[in-house]
């Protein structure tokens, strides 16, 4: 296998943008949801990418100088408040999930099934709390032993990215140490955890934040498929 893989002995991987192509649906889900605030996609990518969802609603409005209450988590999807526009973006997500088939990426399948032939353990970190449904979607759920997602990040007070903790948290799980571990991101903010956490290599793909701005949040490696990284 590739050198890239080679220098490290556990592998964490974000999932919607880096395993599946999911990362366009919560795009779009986010896109709707902001339509009133002309949302666009330089916005998805400078503010909500990668983060927790109520992160991303906050960082939204904070960046684009709007007010909004913070509303509770009961708040109705049209209910204006940033908990409302969580509920409305995550409503939308699902439909579209429900309403569109599709596939997890062929180069970041062959990346699993290489560490698997090769022994090395890898783990999921995301964000998100749909992860099960993307993973059941995908047929992907019985590959990942260890999971850190959005639900288990507010079980245990994880903070999200680009907060470390979710990713130092996965490498617990794996008894490996963040400086044996490769993280593997498609959003700025998720670069920028795998950085702060001190992990041995940080990985980019590029699946429309831009190469330079994933370089800029200091990846090591940037590619546009994880096939490049095979031979």
């Amino acid at each position: 296998m590739d050198s890239v893989w080679s220098q490290v002995t556990a592998v964490l991987f974000d999932l919607d943008g880096v395993i599946t192509p999911t990362a366009e649906i919560h795009q779009r889900a986010w896109l709707q949801a902001l339509n009133d605030f002309s949302a666009d996609e330089t916005d998805y990518h400078t503010f909500i990418d990668g983060r927790p969802r109520l992160n991303g609603v906050r960082k939204f409005l904070a960046g684009r100088n709007i007010n909004l209450p913070e509303g509770s988590a009961g708040d109705a999807p049209s209910t204006l408040s940033v908990h409302g526009i969580a509920a409305l973006k995550n409503s939308l997500f699902l439909h579209i999930l429900d309403h569109n088939p599709f596939s997890a990426y062929p180069g970041s399948l062959a990346v699993l099934s290489a560490l698997e032939d090769q022994q090395t353990p890898f783990a999921l970190v995301t964000s998100s709390k749909n992860a099960g449904p993307v993973l059941r979607a995908s047929g992907l759920h019985d590959r990942f032993s260890i999971i850190v997602d959005g639900i288990r990040a507010d079980e245990e007070s994880l903070s999200g990215k680009p907060s470390p903790d979710t990713f130092l948290r996965a490498a617990a799980l794996l008894d490996v140490a963040p400086c044996d571990c490769a993280v593997v991101e498609d959003a700025v903010s998720g670069v920028a955890a795998g950085r702060a956490g001190g992990f041995g290599k940080v990985i980019g793909v590029d699946r429309g934040a831009g190469r330079d701005a994933l370089i800029a949040a200091d990846a090591d490696l940037v590619v546009s498929d994880l096939q490049e990284t095979l031979p």
